[in-house]
């Protein structure tokens, strides 16, 4: 049975943050942009059953800041491989899940050391095949950093005996144990912080994992695993399958070890993997989980008594950071008639100053979206949105190779309008006038997700409103909807956003634990 915990920890604190602005952190930062570059088309392999397999065939990661440039050439893994990886990673799960709990929260303190030691060339990474800027990828690199040290402390807290109420003559007792083999299924725009979380969450309370990355950010996929395994990790804990997701991905959820399937991504992919989970599979003993986080059409609502030049820079933040690629992005900005106009005059005068470029240029506020097929569905939606509404900014694709797209605002976009309920996932936000407080609460609601909401008011009463009626998993309250930090604001949404995972708080590690219950007669 499990052991009692005895490392020492110093409480959790979040990650700093570099400053750019420092013309010595610029200049590191430039240091590792141009040794990166410098292994350009790098070829990374398959880890199988703790070895490299390099014997198949190849797919391109690209530089959504210049789409020709290749960024790397990754192992396309196949239906075999993937079926194989699942059935070594359960092979292994015996060995790893007996490992101690202080010997799995060291490997991840230690794994959180040699990214803080390499900060700047994961940043850089970042930039290259995210397209982030460099603001946006210290933000992620930081985030994964604070997931390892979060979840090794709540580890520590949730390992070993847990007494419960006695009852006469018995000894009452709680364990959680780990379940089996997860299948991790990360984005691609938070491709550090999001993988790293998910990764370590299930490696660190005793389960082996199959690690599935977007081919849009693999070679940030293979940096992590090769940093975990320098970290110590056994490389049987971990197989790591490159390559598009269809089949592989299917064969990996449906495998009947499969044990859990951790994912973050779009709606349709996420009720497709819990639809063929629920599906039990010959030979399979158990009834898989999914830890699902699957978008959402977040709102900001600015009420009339809202300070409305810190609205319109927190909804401009939520709105266009990392060009809206991000699931807690503001799309709505939902704003009382009593505010509405003066409020758009201050958003357009905001949206002007925005800086658009690529990705490795310093200031930026957008940079490129992640690839070709994803900007064109936005100019579908920009369309759509010239006919229901009134185009008030941008609307048009920034000349050149970089996929660059203007921040486009939508003016006075009815509630049954298609901007205004689909998740665009682009920087395109629609704004709506409401009638009153309730009006503007109404039409938030009025949407199939619920993952991020703010309400800006000065007015106790309408705050303790929202805060009982706002139908979303994380609320905020004068201040953006984006920026969740880990162990301050634990992550996940309602409805078609997912299970309410509640990343980076003290429920999510239980997610891949079960309990135990031993009574013992004296």
């Amino acid at each position: 049975m499990p052991s009692q915990p005895t490392l020492s920890v110093s409480p959790f604190s979040n990650e700093p943050y570099v400053n750019f602005g420092d013309p010595v952190v610029w200049a590191q930062a430039q240091e590792s942009w141009d040794r990166l570059r410098s292994s350009l088309g790098t070829r990374f392999p398959l880890l199988l059953n703790g070895e490299w397999v390099d014997d198949r065939d190849t797919f391109a990661s690209r530089n959504p800041s210049k789409p020709s440039e290749i960024v790397s050439e990754h192992a396309r893994a196949t239906i075999a491989d993937a079926q194989h990886a699942v059935e070594a990673a359960d092979d292994y799960f015996p060995k790893w899940s007996a490992v101690a709990a202080d010997e799995r929260v060291r490997l991840t303190f230690q794994l959180a050391s040699l990214m803080r030691q390499r900060k700047m060339d994961l940043d850089a990474l970042l930039v290259l095949e995210a397209g982030k800027s460099w603001v946006e990828a210290e933000a992620d690199v930081a985030e994964a950093i604070d997931f390892c040290e979060y979840y090794g402390r709540e580890m520590l807290r949730l390992a070993g005996s847990h007494p419960m109420h006695p009852q006469p003559n018995e000894h009452t007792e709680l364990l959680y144990l780990p379940l089996g083999v997860a299948v991790v299924i990360p984005p691609w725009n938070f491709p550090l912080a999001i993988l790293a979380g998910m990764t370590v969450a299930a490696l660190v309370t005793g389960n082996t994992v199959v690690l599935k990355p977007s081919s849009d950010t693999p070679r940030i996929a293979c940096t992590f695993t090769q940093l975990a395994l320098e970290a110590g990790f056994p490389p049987h804990c971990i197989q790591l399958v490159t390559g598009p997701g269809g089949e592989i991905g299917d064969a990996l959820v449906q495998h009947p070890r499969t044990r859990f399937i951790s994912f973050t991504g779009s709606k349709a992919v996420g009720l497709r993997v819990n639809e063929l989970a629920a599906k039990a599979a010959p030979g399979q003993i158990w009834i898989k989980r999914v830890v699902a986080e699957m978008g959402g059409k977040d709102a900001i609502i600015v009420d009339s008594e809202a300070d409305i030049e810190a609205a319109a820079q927190g909804v401009l933040a939520s709105a266009f950071g990392f060009s809206g690629q991000k699931c807690s992005a503001c799309s709505r900005a939902i704003v009382h008639q009593a505010v509405y106009e003066p409020f758009l005059e201050k958003l357009l005068a905001g949206a002007a100053k925005l800086k658009v470029g690529v990705a490795n240029e310093p200031g930026i506020h957008l940079g490129p979206v992640i690839n070709a097929r994803a900007r064109q569905k936005m100019l579908e939606y920009i369309e759509s949105g010239n006919a229901e509404a009134r185009l008030v900014f941008g609307g048009k694709v920034v000349e050149g190779e970089a996929l660059l797209l203007e921040p486009t605002i939508f003016a006075d976009v009815p509630p049954a309008a298609k901007i205004f309920r689909e998740e665009i996932f682009g920087p395109v936000l629609a704004v709506t006038p409401a009638r009153d407080f309730g009006h503007a609460l109404e039409l938030a609601n009025d949407s199939e997700y619920g993952l991020t909401g703010a309400v800006y008011s000065a007015n106790p009463q309408k705050l303790e409103q929202a805060r009982r009626e706002f139908h979303v998993g994380n609320l905020y309250v004068n201040r953006k909807c984006t920026g969740a930090m880990v162990g301050a604001h634990p992550f996940g949404g309602f409805n078609m956003s997912g299970t309410d995972s509640k990343a980076g708080g003290p429920d999510y590690l239980m997610l891949f634990l079960q309990a135990k219950s031993i009574a013992t007669r004296l």
